[in-house]
């Protein structure tokens, strides 16, 4: 899961370098891709039911108790009860093995959408006339990386395959003791870190909400003349602030909730919203 979510943020913030959310359907097709493949990644640490995965399911579907007016019933419903239990844990198992099947399907629509267009380029240009043969040049090009990425989780799993997981997690569930520090595993950690820093609890889970669907925007307040960064050195400089902003909070995310963590975690929060804001304004410079 690790290795997947490497991948996909990769995929994601080449796609913000390059312009490629220019392609209107592929993108928005690609954020709902984002949002499935985090559901089924969330229903699937759960099921070890360690002490981490039990307090982080209990955690995070209290927060639909934050919807007004429904809050509490959706929460019930998706507990199968009145408290995270065996019912809760089905339910989670079903999910997870369904989910992938629509993440399957949702992939072969945003490769139709893709197919349409046709592919980006550093440059943002029409490539009709430079085009060469997906095989060997790219077949080759994807098999190095491929392997690659394989080696690296090879070794990653013979030499230290506890690594990326929290020690916690051995623990068999206890609702009765609540861990010390909660909190999801390292990939949820930056969206984490915003929904800590909002006091407010509905507040809280919109700003989760919007850290990844303010994506969907991007399309329409880009003002660049040009697709991607690449001629403009301000808006460069933003999107590496950004890479930076986002590892920050991921790194605030598993801190524990207390000064000065709390006031950086909102300065964070504030400046990787207002990204959202600067970008499109700095193009027209």
């Amino acid at each position: 899961a690790s290795f997947f979510f490497i991948c996909l943020y990769l995929h994601v913030g080449r796609g913000m370098y390059y312009g490629s959310y220019m392609y209107l359907q592929t993108w928005m097709v690609g954020v709902i891709l984002l949002f499935l493949v985090m559901g089924t990644a969330f229903m699937g640490y759960v099921l070890p039911w360690g002490q981490m995965s039990f307090w982080g399911a209990t955690v995070i579907t209290n927060l639909l108790s934050a919807v007004p007016y429904l809050g509490m019933d959706l929460v019930q419903w998706v507990w199968g009860g009145f408290a995270v239990d065996n019912a809760t844990l089905t339910r989670f198992f079903t999910f997870h093995f369904l989910l992938p099947f629509i993440v399957a399907a949702a992939t072969m629509i945003h490769l139709l959408f893709l197919h349409q267009t046709g592919s980006n380029n550093p440059l943002g240009l029409n490539s009709d006339v430079d085009k060469i043969p997906f095989h060997p040049y790219f077949s080759f090009k994807d098999i190095v990386g491929f392997l690659a990425l394989v080696m690296i989780l090879t070794l990653l799993t013979l030499l230290d395959p506890y690594l990326l997981g929290d020690p916690d997690n051995f623990t068999p569930a206890n609702p009765l003791v609540t861990p010390v520090h909660i909190q999801p595993e390292w990939y949820f950690l930056f969206a984490y870190a915003i929904l800590r820093s909002i006091p407010n609890k509905l507040g809280g889970v919109i700003a989760l909400v919007l850290s990844i669907a303010i994506l969907m925007i991007l399309p329409f307040t880009n003002k660049s003349n040009f697709r991607g960064t690449q001629f403009y050195p301000i808006n460069q400089i933003l999107f590496w602030s950004l890479l930076v902003i986002v590892i920050l909070l991921t790194w605030i995310g598993a801190r524990p909730v207390e000064d000065p963590y709390v006031l950086v975690g909102q300065v964070l929060t504030v400046l990787y919203f207002s990204y959202y804001i600067l970008n499109p304004l700095m193009f027209k410079l």
